[in-house]
């Protein structure tokens, strides 16, 4: 399977230190993506410019041409494979292939060097991207993962094929479930989501036994409306295996890595969100939910 990144000592993709398994490929195509690097559904070239020292070692390697050094540094994107032919011979790493495949027990091994400071409550976070897009390899990985005595999340957008949950809930000890939005018209606008198989499959999920934490990221300007918020407290009153609600700020550091995949960074300056605005949430979300959360 396609690892983007593994990421050590996480402490906010689940209860306790995690380590978190970033995949490769997802099906939305939100605004305010902070990973673009891992929507493709295979490897993206990504070229640093201010890590290229203009060898020409990428130009003599690219069986396209597409890779231009004189008589000015160039990249030309339309011809580009994505073949990583350069990445291989690049010594600074200033081209560098999103991803590498690597086997679930791969994956695992090296979850299980961070195992010391797991503690109690510590394990695993697939993440991506989409991780439920790999399907049944995303199950083998959960599956060595729980062979392996490892707590296992999984960070979801709910797009994904529902027919994968039965099984899946059987390794998955927590889901956390990123609501983006509950406008269905908005949620497809920005991310390009249906928000009818989002929830068929939240319910699905809780149907099979599935412990879920919602995680709803604040985007100022979109979502940051009281009809939103009273939607997530309508969506975690309703299901009792919802056991908790997390209100995150959208950020906008993720700018370099649009130039990386050479995309345009569109979310405007206005979407990030303050922490008055994730604590007006907050609050009000604590007013209108009728049972505890969970810690």
């Amino acid at each position: 399977m396609l690892v983007t990144n593994i990421q050590r000592f996480c402490m906010h993709d689940g209860p306790g230190v995690r380590t978190t398994i970033f995949l490769q490929g997802c099906p939305l195509h939100c605004l305010w993506c902070h990973n673009p690097e891992t929507q493709s559904l295979h490897p993206a070239l990504l070229f640093s410019r201010e890590h290229c020292i203009s060898c020409g070692g990428c130009a003599a390697v690219c069986p396209t041409k597409s890779q231009i050094i004189r008589p000015e540094r160039r990249w030309n994107r339309g011809t580009c494979t994505d073949c990583g032919a350069c990445a291989a011979v690049c010594p600074t790493k200033a081209l560098r292939l999103s991803a590498k495949e690597m086997t679930p027990q791969e994956i695992v091994a090296e979850a299980e060097k961070d195992r010391a400071f797991y503690g109690r409550r510590g394990g695993i976070t697939l993440s991506g991207g989409e991780p439920l897009l790999h399907g049944e390899q995303a199950l083998e990985l959960l599956r060595e993962a729980k062979r392996s005595g490892l707590h296992t999340a999984v960070e979801t957008c709910g797009v994904f094929d529902g027919s994968l949950l039965p099984e899946l809930c059987r390794y998955v000890d927590l889901f956390l479930w990123d609501i983006k939005d509950t406008d269905s018209n908005r949620l497809y606008r920005y991310t390009g989501a249906c928000q009818e198989r989002i929830l068929n499959n939240l319910e699905a999920a809780g149907r099979n036994g599935a412990t879920v934490r919602l995680r709803c990221l604040l985007v100022s300007g979109i979502n940051t409306e009281e009809a939103h918020i009273a939607g997530i407290a309508d969506l975690y009153n309703r299901f009792s295996f919802i056991s908790g609600v997390d209100f995150l700020p959208c950020h906008l550091m993720a700018e370099a890595k649009y130039r990386e995949v050479g995309s345009v960074y569109e979310i405007p300056p206005t979407a990030a969100t303050s922490p008055q605005t994730v604590q007006w949430a907050r609050e009000l979300f604590d007013r209108l939910k009728t049972r505890p959360e969970a810690s």
